[in-house]
């Protein structure tokens, strides 16, 4: 069952705009409910206290598992399974294995990167996204708040002491 939310946000014209307003958010200690940008704003991750993402790791390890699959299926085909000399090469001729090891190693470690990202940020088939505004994506960026964690007032003023272009309130099913 989908929950609704009030949410009260600003819209900003700049990356500049939206880093201060982020930072004196924090410092008058008013929940952030989220920050929404169309291209990612260097430095603002430190200061909403996010922590690195591990999806690096988990990349590295669907990367070995396609290497070891590679691998070891080259390896089991070509001297268990069918076991042909070709121009007289060796039946374990390793050389001849990489260009393949390789394409396997990126083909794992991006399908798994995809689907690990997809699943931990709850995205995927029949997954409804809010969309505060449309011009988000595009070139403005945003600072929400909840309405339920923050006061009303307290919030609006804010967001108008921060120079926000617009600000709105508007209701989402989360």
């Amino acid at each position: 069952m989908k929950k609704r939310k009030d949410v009260i946000y600003g819209i900003y014209s700049d990356e500049d705009s939206i880093l201060n307003a982020v930072r004196g958010a924090k410092e008058k200690g008013i929940e952030i409910l989220d920050v929404y940008s169309p291209f990612p704003v260097h430095g603002l991750d430190p200061i909403l206290g996010l922590k690195e993402s591990r999806l690096h790791i988990a990349g590295f390890f669907y990367g070995l598992v396609g290497t070891l699959t590679a691998f070891l299926g080259m390896t089991w085909i070509f001297t268990k399974d069918w076991p042909i000399i070709f121009g007289g090469k060796p039946y374990w001729a390793v050389p001849s294995f990489i260009p393949i090891t390789f394409e396997l190693t990126v083909l794992f470690a991006a399908i798994g990167m995809t689907v690990s990202f997809y699943v931990v940020s709850g995205m995927g088939f029949g997954v409804e996204n809010f969309i505060l505004d449309e011009r988000i994506s595009d070139d403005k960026f945003c600072l929400a708040f909840d309405k339920s964690e923050v006061d009303e007032n307290e919030a609006k003023e804010f967001l108008k002491s921060t120079n926000a272009d617009e600000i709105h309130e508007k209701i989402v099913k989360s």
